[in-house]
Parts: structure tokens; sequence; C-alpha cells
């Protein structure tokens, strides 16, 4: 078997594979229904500094229906981020076809909003301020770039990082037979690797919402300013 065997959902024990990513969906609302918990209690302060943290970001009340989709996008990531860690469990976001759907829609839809309602603030975005005559073509090419490959880079970033986890935890733990190393050394190792995992697979999901939030900033900025003026 191929060491990428495992990111193949055809090699699963599961059949059904693409369903582990909307497993959490029924399983976390449980805690609703009960009496509240500790871990209920810890998302929701979770959930609540990063409402605070977003609602800033985008200027305001104006934003709130955009905070509550970063939000649920965020518990989405998250989740399968973190049961992703769990043996058996396939992993969703370390699939390049789930993150650029998660990055690409949001993208366009962005860019059709500030194109369609802010055009000219869009086509003075290009050009950074205090830019010479001579670099204005170049500084329009580069920054035409850079919006074309915001979704990639969203989506590459946090896939890489999850097949980078997973293939670490398989390779240290295959050294135990091929080189002949202490299993309490390789089993210490791939616990303190699995605590890197579990932050990482928390900081991965921060990392994407809260660029997809600066993107929409940007593109929501010229509103936002007239509000403050």
């Amino acid at each position: 078997m191929s060491l990428f065997s495992v990111f193949d959902p055809s090699t699963q024990i599961m059949s059904l594979n693409w369903l582990s990513v909307f497993l959490w969906v029924f399983i976390f609302p449980l805690g609703y229904w009960v009496i509240s918990s500790r871990y209920i209690k810890v998302w929701f302060m979770i959930l609540s500094s990063l409402m605070e943290e977003f609602v800033l970001l985008l200027g305001g009340a104006s934003g709130f229906g955009v905070v509550l989709l970063v939000l649920g996008l965020f518990s989405l990531i998250v989740m399968n981020n973190l049961f992703g860690l769990v043996p058996y469990v396939f992993t969703g976001t370390a699939h390049f076809v789930m993150t650029i759907s998660l990055a690409v829609p949001l993208w366009l839809g962005l860019m059709l909003y500030g194109w369609i309602n802010h055009t000219l603030y869009m086509f003075a975005h290009l050009v950074p301020q205090g830019t010479p005559g001579l670099l204005l073509i170049f500084m329009v090419l580069i920054e035409s770039i850079s919006n074309l490959i915001r979704p990639l880079t969203l989506s590459v970033r946090l896939g890489a990082n999850m097949i980078a986890g997973h293939l670490l935890l398989v390779l240290l733990g295959g050294q135990a037979g091929v080189l002949g190393v202490d299993v309490v050394v390789v089993l210490f190792g791939q616990i303190m690797l699995l605590v890197l995992e579990l932050a990482v697979a928390v900081i991965q999901a921060y990392v994407f919402v809260t660029l997809m939030t600066l993107y929409f900033s940007e593109v929501n900025y010229d509103k936002m300013h007239s509000f403050v003026s």
C-alpha cells in the first residue's frame, strides 16, 4: 500500500467516508438538549470571542450576517480537523476537493459583491497609495494575481497541514519496527505529535476563517468608511 493510501476514500474501512464530514452535525447538537456541560460552555466562550473579533473586523453590526456564516464555517472545519485525528475516521479537510469547495464559492461571492457594488473602490484597490507611475502596470498585475490565487492559498494551506500531520504520525509509528527504536520512545513522540496536531487543527480553522473575514473587510471597506464618517 502507498503511504498516501490513507487519504484515498476507496481504501478506508467505511464505505461512505464522506458522511463523516457531516457526522458531527448529528452528534454535537445533542449537548444543547440536556443540562449545559463544560464543553458546551467552552465552545460558547470560543464562539463569543471569535464573534467579537470578527464584528470589529467587519465594522460593527453591518457585518453580523457574515460573522454567523464565518462561525458556521469555523465549526465545520475545526470539527472535521479534530474528527480526522480519530483512528479510522475519514479526514475530509485533508482533501483539496473539500477545501477548494469551501474557499472558491466564498471568494467568488466576495468578488462579485465587490465588483458589482463597489466597482471604483475595487479598481482603486489594485493600485496601492503612493505607487510610482512607472510601476502602475506591474502593481495592477501583481494585485490581480494576488486576488486570483487567494482561494488556492486558503485551500492548499488547510489541506497541506492536515496531510502533513497524518503523514508524520504514520511515519513515526512505522519507525518502531523498521529501525528497532524503543516502543516507549515512539509512543511518547506520537503523543506529543498528536497534541501538536490538536493545536494545528484549531489554528488552521481559525486562520482560514480569519483570512476570509479580512478579505470581506477589504471588499466592504468603503462602506465601512462611509459609516464612520
